[in-house]
C-alpha cells in the first residue's frame, strides 16, 4: 500500500473538501529551498511551507541546535520552572523586537498568540475595574482559527458555521489614501459606541486575504487615535514577523509601536511550533496584584519547549547574519526585476511587493478555492513549483536561501502560465 493510499485511511487534512479533493502528495524529504516526493520528484518551495522554514528545510546550523538542546533538556512544566534556552530566547528576542515591548509569553502557534493577546488586551481593563468587550478588526484579516482569534478574522470562507459564538467584534477597512476619511468617521463612531478593548491588526500585509498590502502612514493614525482612548493595539506579526518584510518586523515601519504582538511560523525556522505574545511593561504591571484572580491564567503544556526555544535562538542569529541580511535584499531586488518584465503583462491585474513578499493579480474572477484555482496549483506542480494561489492572486514568499537559478524558475513558471491561461 502507498503513503498516498495509507493516508487516506486515517488522516483529515486542513483547507480541504476530501470528496473533491482526496490525494495528498506524499513528501519524504526536503532540503533548503526543495522539497522530495516519494517518487524522488523535487519542488522548488516558494511559499516556505507557509512562511515558516525561511533559513530552508533542515537548516544544519538550526538542526545541530535542536540535537545538542535534545540531549540536554527536552520538556518541563515553564509553571514554575525555567530554563536557559527559554530565557536566551526571551533576551535575543527583546533585542530585535520594537523599543517598547518588555515582556513575552509562549504558546503554540499563531492562532494561539493572538489568542493571548486578545485575552490579554479583555483582562486588562478587567483588572483596571473596566468593562470593555468589543475588539475593533480590519475587514478580510485572518488572525487563526481559535475562537477569539476566528472572532477577529473577516474572512467568512472560514469562520461561516462558527459566526454566532463569536466575540463583539467591530470591523473597519483597511485605510488608503482615498478611504481614509470614511475609515477615521467609522473608527471614532465604533469608539463612541462601544466599550472597546482591543484593535488588532495585520501590519501592511494581510496574508490570508491575498497578501493585500497597505501604507504605514495610514494606520499609525489609527494606532494613535486607539491608543490616546487607552485601546490595546496588538500588531499581528505572525506572517510578516523575522525579516519578510525587509525589516525584523513590519511593526518597524510604522511610528506608533503597538502594545502587544503576536508571532509564530518563522520563530522556530520551520522546525517545531512554538508561538510568543510579546507586550509592554504596562500590560504586565496590571495583572500584579495580591489578588491571584488577577493573574493570567492560560497556558499551554509545551510552553517554552526548551527544544523550539532552542531552533528559536538559532534563527534569530540567522536573521541577524550578514549571509541571510544579503539574501534577503538579493530576493526584494529580483522581486523588482520580475516585476518590471510582468506587471504591464494583459493577464496581469495588478502586482504588489513588501520585502520578500510578492504577489499578483490575474486578471480573471475566480473562487479562492475553486476549480480553476486547482487547475492553476496543478500547473505549478507539474512544473516542480509549490505556489498556493488565493483565488487569483499568485504570490511568491520563498525561504531566505532560495537561489537565483531557483527564483528564475518559479517566474518562468509563472510566464508560462500567463502564456497559455
Amino acid at each position: 500500500m502507498t503513503l498516498q493510499e495509507r493516508d487516506k485511511k486515517h488522516l483529515w487534512h486542513p483547507l480541504t473538501q476530501h470528496k473533491i479533493h482526496p490525494e495528498a502528495l506524499p513528501i519524504v524529504k526536503a532540503k533548503g529551498a526543495l522539497l522530495y516526493d516519494e517518487n524522488g520528484k523535487e519542488y522548488i518551495d516558494g511559499i516556505a511551507s507557509w512562511y515558516t522554514a525561511m533559513y530552508g528545510h533542515c537548516n544544519d546550523f538550526v538542526l545541530q541546535r535542536a540535537q545538542e538542546q535534545m540531549q540536554q533538556l527536552d520538556q518541563i512544566v515553564f509553571s514554575g520552572f525555567t530554563h536557559k534556552p527559554a530565557i536566551e530566547l526571551s533576551e535575543k528576542l527583546i533585542d530585535i523586537l520594537p523599543d517598547n515591548q518588555q515582556k513575552i509569553f509562549f504558546s503554540d502557534n499563531g492562532s494561539t498568540a493572538n489568542e493571548v493577546g486578545i485575552k490579554m488586551a479583555l483582562q486588562y481593563h478587567f483588572n483596571k475595574g473596566e468593562k470593555r468587550n468589543t475588539i475593533i478588526a480590519f475587514e478580510d484579516g485572518f488572525h487563526g482559527d481559535t475562537f477569539g482569534a476566528m472572532s477577529a478574522s473577516g474572512l467568512s470562507v472560514y469562520n461561516g458555521p462558527f459566526e454566532d459564538f463569536f466575540i463583539d467584534v467591530q470591523r473597519i477597512p483597511t485605510p488608503n489614501k482615498e478611504n481614509f476619511e470614511y475609515v477615521m468617521k467609522e473608527l471614532f463612531e465604533i469608539i463612541t459606541t462601544y466599550d472597546v478593548a482591543a484593535f488588532i491588526y495585520e501590519p501592511l500585509v494581510q496574508g490570508a486575504n491575498a497578501m493585500h498590502m497597505f501604507e504605514a502612514e495610514y494606520l499609525d493614525q489609527i494606532l494613535q487615535v486607539c491608543q490616546g482612548n487607552d485601546i490595546i493595539t496588538i500588531a499581528d506579526e505572525v506572517m510578516t514577523g523575522f525579516g519578510k518584510t525587509g525589516k525584523n518586523f513590519a511593526s518597524e515601519y510604522i511610528e506608533t509601536k503597538p502594545d502587544i504582538i503576536s508571532m509564530s511560523k518563522a520563530l522556530t525556522a520551520g522546525f517545531v511550533p512554538m508561538a510568543i505574545t510579546s507586550c509592554t511593561q504596562e500590560i504586565y504591571d496590571a495583572f500584579l496584584d495580591d489578588s491571584v484572580g488577577k493573574a493570567f491564567f492560560h497556558a499551554h503544556t509545551y510552553s517554552a519547549n526548551p527544544i523550539a526555544c532552542a531552533v528559536a535562538i538559532a534563527g534569530i542569529e540567522l536573521l541577524q547574519s550578514k549571509e541571510i541580511q544579503e539574501n534577503i535584499q538579493r530576493i526584494i531586488t529580483s522581486h523588482q526585476g520580475f516585476n518590471t518584465k510582468i506587471k504591464d503583462h494583459p493577464k496581469v491585474k495588478t502586482t504588489r511587493q513588501k520585502g520578500i513578499i510578492y504577489a499578483l493579480d490575474l486578471n480573471v474572477e475566480m473562487d479562492r478555492y475553486g476549480k480553476k484555482r486547482y487547475e492553476i496549483f496543478n500547473h505549478f506542480m507539474q512544473k516542480g513549483i509549490f505556489l498556493r494561489p488565493l483565488g487569483n492572486t499568485i504570490y511568491i514568499l520563498a525561504p531566505y536561501v532560495v537561489t537565483e537559478d531557483q527564483l528564475n524558475q518559479v517566474y518562468d513558471s509563472i510566464l508560462d502560465l500567463l502564456d497559455t491561461f
